[in-house]
């Protein structure tokens, strides 16, 4: 079963070249497991029992299952994030260089490890503003062939390279496409045969590199995989398959992915923004609860940040803390942070524990050192427009924000053991204690 899971993570990220289609294919999930799209731009008509889901910019999705027994209700969720550090492409993007060469400009998306990216087969993904008529459609691309590549400088050049390279973005980092056998303009054209239309119609894109590098489980053992994305792709999948798959007639099953997590999510459509909040909103009032009843019911709501964490690297142990430090295929991993980077504290750890445990799933936990800065994620940044207990929990890996990362094959499937417990448990609050009921 293991190995089953983490193919079939592998698969949907193979299928997820960019942002737009994660969702893309995390529409179609849903809509094979009997989900109904909502627009958030129409009127919604919602009923117990209901399974829906909504997007907000192509990047951003909610499903929800609503149940049926809502005399007293209240929201259990899952997040997680649909993009990834990578180089965007800019809206002006040829360069002219000696010799013929095309290069394209781009400029950086989140904290990418800029070496990995080099020296690699390289494509572009994502999504094209059209012209048709009267109107103006977004059109998903993503160029199946090995598109773009960014070489190194020979050490014969550089030799002082192995010593420490600091690389400039508009410098070292541009994508070549062509040595002299394109000419001006062709980049658009090539994005206009792809669309089968002209390139004067295309009006806009968000166009981003990614690795043509296939995912793959290795090893002796088979104990790993290694794909482009895993960070947050894999917990984004498992989240959603689970979701699906659970059930609590008590409550509203949620699964939020925000994007531009990597960017700080300051966004329409990240985690900072009011998309889970409005999207709460409307599922109480169309069931025709109260506002006080909506209060209730976030206070009384619970929700899992899962994005990834980061393994203990084999060559360097001290960059973790002595014991607040995790593995690859020894369990979910559930991050705590003093300075609440990460939203976890005794209440919240206690209960994902709790879960884990009934699921058989091992735990382990993850602080950084106490001199060293880490990362944030999705928790705390959502807590700010909708507030309920919350816990950041990940999956070990390795090379984090590499295009091409490494986690262990059984973590998979721990998460989404966990996850299902988590979303068929009925998690409530009385006078200050906890009580969990399991539907099975």
């Amino acid at each position: 079963m293991f190995k089953e899971t983490s193919k079939d993570v592998l698969a949907f990220i193979k299928n997820s070249p960019s942002c737009f289609h994660a969702v893309h294919e995390m529409k179609k999930i849903l809509l094979d497991a009997g989900y109904e799209e909502l627009r958030e731009c129409e009127t919604w008509s919602l009923k117990k029992g209901g399974k829906y889901f909504t997007t907000r910019n192509g990047s951003s999705i909610v499903a929800f299952h609503i149940g049926n027994t809502l005399e007293d209700y209240h929201f259990q969720i899952t997040s997680s994030h649909s993009d990834s550090p990578t180089f965007k492409v800019k809206e002006v993007a040829e360069l002219q260089g000696k010799g013929g060469y095309i290069q394209l400009n781009t400029e950086g998306y989140g904290g990418m490890l800029c070496s990995t990216w080099l020296d690699r087969p390289l494509s572009l993904a994502g999504r094209v503003l059209v012209k048709e008529g009267n109107t103006i459609q977004s059109k998903l691309v993503s160029f199946d062939k090995d598109l773009v590549l960014i070489p190194n400088v020979a050490i014969h050049m550089n030799r002082d390279v192995n010593n420490g390279m600091k690389y400039n973005n508009q410098v070292d980092m541009l994508p070549l496409f062509s040595a002299g056998e394109c000419v001006k303009d062709d980049y658009y054209q090539l994005i206009a045969d792809e669309l089968h239309t002209e390139k004067e119609n295309i009006l806009g894109s968000d166009l981003y590199l990614y690795n043509r590098m296939e995912p793959t489980i290795w090893g002796a053992k088979e104990e790993f995989i290694s794909s482009p994305k895993l960070d947050d792709l894999q917990c984004a999948y498992t989240s959603l398959k689970a979701m699906i798959n659970g059930k609590n007639d008590k409550a509203v099953n949620v699964f939020v992915c925000f994007d531009n997590e990597e960017v700080g999510s300051g966004t329409k459509q990240g985690a900072c923004s009011t998309f889970l909040y409005d999207t709460l909103q409307r599922i109480n009032d169309n069931l025709s609860f109260a506002k006080e009843d909506y209060y209730r019911a976030v206070a009384k709501s619970f929700m899992v940040s899962c994005d990834n964490a980061h393994a203990v690297h084999p060559n360097h142990p001290e960059k973790t803390d002595a014991e607040n430090c995790t593995f690859m295929n020894k369990g979910i991993v559930i991050k705590y942070s003093a300075n609440q980077k990460y939203t976890t504290d005794a209440i919240s750890s206690a209960v994902f524990t709790d879960i884990c445990n009934k699921a058989e799933v091992p735990v382990q936990h993850f602080a950084n050192r106490s001199d060293a800065a880490g990362g944030s994620t999705l928790g705390n940044l959502a807590m700010s427009q909708v507030s309920m207990k919350a816990i950041d929990i990940g999956l070990p890996q390795l090379a984090m924000h590499s295009p091409y990362e490494t986690s262990g094959v059984l973590d998979i499937e721990y998460l989404r053991k966990a996850a299902e417990k988590f979303f068929c448990t009925h998690i409530c609050e009385e006078d200050g204690i906890i009580c969990m009921e399991t539907e099975e």
